[in-house]
């Protein structure tokens, strides 16, 4: 079950779910349940020719991105302890047991903690069920409520403490639980500790290392919509992109994924920024950059922009929060940072030094290609006996 389209690959949602989906496929033949906007494509078409079986496609309601009703909807969620996503993905019980009558599955998987309503659902149909939490919500609103303001702040908190009540509840109800990072299993099992938790690293498709000429450019990539890389772009253009731009007369800023709209307020006015909106693929120009820039302040799970950066052989500056989860060596696979002047200074260092920017590159490069490919995170399933 997919709130969220596997396809295309672009984000780190669609690669984890894409990459569960093609493991699934594997093994078994494979059901499918799709969520879709109003007006967007199906979802189904931009899938690999026979990766799927069967599926069911669930209309959602249209909902108005306008930021009065955006408001209204969420203070009527802030008033009944409703996480957004949780509600936008729920009460569609019936379409799902009328797709699922007369059927018997091995296995179920639901993607993200949004669609854990639909334990109950299943249960019936399925010999096993299991969860992957791409992220541990309760820690991403707790993370995101710091850095807002009043009422927003007080909003994910409220969203926070609805979440843990969900995830003690419903996550012991798993015969599974996935999640990212060994840190986010002893948050999960912090909050349900009876609950049968396992690490299952986020993962891309393989990519040779590309050989392309570098340009005099920084990116940051990613869904701009989604709130820790919108607060990273804030702060990394009041605090950090000031002192780069004065100690580097010809570098640009690529920002580079969809949903440039949610930032453009922030960056508007400055020529050396370039926002690309989505693109068909991601690799080419953030090979060609000289450092992958992830300022993050908040978030939960691992940053797939990580992982991308190390395939494409480019240096990493991140924060802890930004590396979290992930086996980073400070110096070797990528260089870290948690304030604005260290920050400016690591990416200063390797636009200065190809040396370092190869010696970093390489480490990174190394621990995707052992740890963080497709093929490796599907032994990590293999072995848990999914």
């Amino acid at each position: 079950m997919m709130p969220e389209p596997p396809y295309p690959l672009r984000g780190g949602g669609p690669m984890r779910t894409a990459a569960v989906m093609h493991y699934l496929a594997r093994r078994y033949a494979l059901d499918a349940v799709f969520f879709a906007e109003p007006g967007s494509q199906d979802p189904r078409a931009a899938l690999p020719p026979g990766l799927i079986q069967d599926s069911l496609l669930i209309e959602l309601p249209r909902h108005s991105k306008q930021f009065h009703s955006r408001f209204l909807r969420n203070w009527s969620r802030y008033r009944r302890g409703a996480p957004p996503l949780v509600d936008r993905f729920s009460g569609f019980g019936k379409e799902v047991e009328r797709f699922a009558k007369g059927r018997r599955w091995a296995v179920a998987v639901l993607e993200h903690f949004w669609c854990v309503g639909y334990r109950s659902v299943l249960d019936g149909f399925c010999d096993a069920i299991v969860i992957d939490l791409h992220n541990v919500e309760s820690q991403l609103h707790l993370r995101s409520g710091a850095l807002e303001h009043w009422p927003v702040s007080a909003m994910h908190r409220r969203f926070a403490e609805a979440c843990c009540e969900q995830e003690s509840f419903f996550l012991p109800q798993f015969d599974r639980v996935l999640v990212a990072s060994r840190q986010d299993r002893r948050l999960a099992l912090d909050l349900a500790p009876q609950a049968k938790v396992d690490v299952y690293p986020n993962t891309i498709p393989w990519r040779d290392l590309p050989e392309t000429a570098k340009e005099q450019r920084i990116v940051f990539s990613g869904n701009f919509a989604y709130p820790p890389n919108r607060d990273g772009v804030k702060y990394f253009n009041s605090r950090i992109w000031p002192l780069l731009s004065r100690r580097h007369a010809g570098l640009h800023w690529m920002l580079l994924g969809k949903n440039p709209e949610a930032v453009s307020s922030y960056v508007k006015g400055d020529n050396r920024i370039q926002m690309t909106g989505e693109v068909e693929d991601a690799f080419p120009p953030l090979a060609a950059s000289l450092a992958a820039v992830v300022p993050l302040r908040s978030g939960s799970g691992t940053r797939v922009k990580i992982l991308e950066a190390w395939a494409a052989g480019v240096p990493v500056v991140t924060t802890s929060i930004g590396a979290e989860g992930l086996p980073v060596v400070d110096g070797e696979s990528a260089l870290l940072a948690d304030d604005e002047k260290s920050f400016a200074a690591a990416v200063t260092a390797l636009i200065d030094s190809t040396q370092l920017r190869n010696k970093v590159g390489n480490g990174g490069r190394r621990v995707f290609e052992k740890y963080f490919t497709w093929e490796a995170g599907w032994k990590g399933l293999a072995a848990l006996g999914i």
